[in-house]
């Protein structure tokens, strides 16, 4: 039986040959970030999500 599945000396060649492509910059928070600050600001600070009641809008 062999040992491996094609040469060693293969290993890695078409990672090598691939060209680098850098990664987007994120405009969110990662989701861990995210899930915190809105677990401070719902649940600890009591402020209502989402958009205002009728009643809390400014009248003109």
């Amino acid at each position: 039986m062999p040992g491996s599945h094609g040469s060693l000396t293969k290993a890695g060649k078409v990672r090598s040959q691939t060209p680098k492509v850098k990664g987007k910059v994120r405009r969110t928070p990662i989701p861990r970030l995210r899930n915190r600050r809105n677990y401070i600001k719902r649940v600890l600070e009591d402020v209502a999500v989402g958009q205002p009641k009728p009643e809390r809008m400014r009248r003109r």
